[in-house]
């Protein structure tokens, strides 16, 4: 399994998506079937897009206003480093989970 972000991607999941500032994104093909987006100034990295469900996993720091916003899931969590732990009652699933669950990430 190849790296998908330098660290634990916070992230939440959009079916439409607004941008201000559009001349400044920059989107990168990473695969087949998906891309990522990253801020063209600064290169903070904005989202990674399902293409064929044209589904965005949008970084919860590229919002003005995160108040609200809870950890839902938590995926790969058998390769994350041991001082990364989230509190609360969520889903946890390991690399097979993940992958049985999002199968396009297996290619």
């Amino acid at each position: 399994m190849t790296c998908a972000s330098a660290g634990p991607f916070l992230a939440t999941s959009v079916r439409t998506l607004t941008i201000e500032g559009e001349e400044n994104l920059q989107r990168f093909q990473s695969s087949a079937w998906a891309e990522r987006g990253f801020c063209r100034l600064c290169g903070s990295n904005l989202f990674y897009r399902v293409r064929a469900s044209d589904t965005y996993e949008i970084c919860i720091g590229a919002f003005d206003d995160r108040d609200g916003l809870v950890v839902a899931s938590e995926i790969f969590i058998d390769s994350k480093p041991d001082g990364f732990s989230f509190a609360g009652d969520h889903p946890r699933l390991n690399e097979k989970e993940t992958l049985a669950k999002y199968p396009c990430w297996a290619e």
